[in-house]
């Protein structure tokens, strides 16, 4: 993931909190078998300090590659709109010479993947999943000898990804001036399209935090 200086995360806060905002479904990626494409899987996780715990099932073809290298990559991406030319366009110039862009927030993680087989284990990783989706506590409980939960886990396998770099980008023209964001951003609440609304808010927030952009 190219980051111009202008997209960069201004902190970790930033992104941990923007993960923290309800961003907790992403995308698994895993080195292939030699001579074999990528395997990506994508799935809900929870952020428990420098690690990201994930289950699959146990069919899924991603254990193979994961046992050969266990070196994967885990991404998240939200708060994404297009942004047409005719938005773009710089004072003076005709709307439609305006070029076209994308805006988005991402976060990738690259990991280093271990495999939960214990079945004491993997109650422990659904009970703080369960925590996080679940926090009012209204589900069985997760206990490795008792029903619902103990007899599915021979069905799954658990993921402890320790997490060995973080990258993030919030790609919302913070290099144009105020008036241009300021007007993109109420075009696209305007608008309400898709993720229209959280990336204006994204937009504003990072508007409100960086200012005029300044290299």
């Amino acid at each position: 993931m190219f980051i111009h200086p202008w997209d960069a995360a201004l902190d970790e806060d930033e992104w941990q909190n923007w993960l923290a905002d309800g961003h907790d479904f992403g995308q698994l990626s895993v080195n292939g078998l030699p001579g074999q494409a990528p395997v990506v899987v994508p799935t809900h996780f929870v952020a428990d300090g420098g690690r990201l715990l994930v289950h699959l099932a146990r069919p899924n073809p991603v254990w193979e590659a994961i046992e050969h290298d266990p070196d994967v990559t885990f991404s998240v991406i939200g708060d994404y709109a297009f942004i047409p030319g005719t938005w773009r366009a710089k004072p003076g110039v005709p709307a439609t010479d305006g070029v076209p862009t994308s805006y988005y927030a991402a976060v990738q993680f690259t990991c280093r993947a271990h495999v939960v087989d214990d079945p004491e284990a993997k109650a422990e990783l659904l009970r703080r999943q369960m925590a996080h989706f679940q926090p009012d506590g209204d589900h069985a409980a997760v206990e490795a000898g008792l029903p619902p939960y103990g007899r599915m886990l021979s069905g799954i396998r658990g993921l402890r990804l320790d997490v060995t770099a973080a990258r993030a980008k919030f790609k919302y023209d913070d290099q144009k001036p105020v008036e241009h964001r300021t007007s993109v951003a109420d075009r696209l609440t305007a608008r309400g399209d898709g993720l229209d609304v959280p990336a204006a808010r994204q937009q504003r927030r990072r508007l409100d935090r960086i200012g005029p952009w300044t290299s």
